[in-house]
């Protein structure tokens, strides 16, 4: 007889951190693909706006890979990607209810923010999936090599190379696929936001060694212990 009972549920100190870091990285990522849209300049370089919220992604795909593995990362893409759907097919549904008249936002203003997005979804939901692997698997070869020291090397290599992938998809399917910009535009843009996580991996990195010190201390119950690498090693 199956027991039907109530059962208070008690996580453990590693299912409530995964919590955490998959709120975290489910969050960003909808942020990213929800603002994407929006195209801004910095420096006289072009790029969209959804670069601010994916440092925390490439963070939280670090930690999770570093602590849970690359299956952990797999299934949290997943997920990721499937609440990602989910989202932008209520926004298309929401799309095709006329405002009303006294509503201060318009169908053309509504329709034009959130149709744009309904692009970047094809090519971020392509290239997320891509990049995110690549990110898990270079960086599971990446400390296997170095017999799990440096890893500032693990945390920067597999950004670089899985972001340069992701940078290029997103933009021509998103931008230049639906003509909203030029080819030579999508190209200029493509290689500014992949300079841009490049600057963002290398800044990340003393984040990431102190989400290790503080996850590390937190695993073994708040005693303070050595963190999983060192800033030189």
């Amino acid at each position: 007889m199956i027991d039907t009972s109530v059962h208070a549920y008690e996580p453990s100190r590693r299912d409530r951190l995964f919590l955490v870091l998959a709120g975290v990285f489910v969050t960003h990522a909808l942020l990213g693909e929800l603002t994407g849209g929006k195209l801004i300049v910095m420096s006289g370089f072009t790029m969209s706006i959804g670069v601010i919220p994916w440092p925390a992604v490439f963070v939280t795909t670090d930690l999770v890979n570093e602590y849970y593995g690359p299956k952990a990362v797999q299934q949290l893409t997943l997920l990721a990607m499937g609440l990602i759907t989910y989202a932008f097919a209520l926004v298309w549904l929401c799309m095709q209810v006329p405002a009303a008249s006294i509503s201060p936002v318009g169908d053309q203003a509504f329709d034009t923010v959130f149709g744009q997005s309904m692009w970047i979804i094809v090519g971020s939901l392509i290239a997320f999936g891509v990049s995110q692997a690549l990110d898990a698997l270079i960086f599971v070869l990446l400390r296997a090599r170095t017999s799990g020291r440096l890893l500032w090397l693990r945390a920067v290599g597999s950004t670089v190379v899985s972001q340069l992938i992701d940078s290029f998809i997103v933009t021509y399917i998103a931008f230049v696929l639906p003509g909203k910009i030029s080819s030579a535009a999508g190209f200029e843009t493509s290689v500014t936001n992949y300079g841009y996580k490049f600057l963002i991996a290398l800044g990340t990195l003393p984040v990431i060694y102190a989400g290790h010190g503080v996850m590390d201390r937190y695993l073994r119950g708040g005693t303070k212990a050595a963190p999983a690498a060192s800033p030189g090693s």
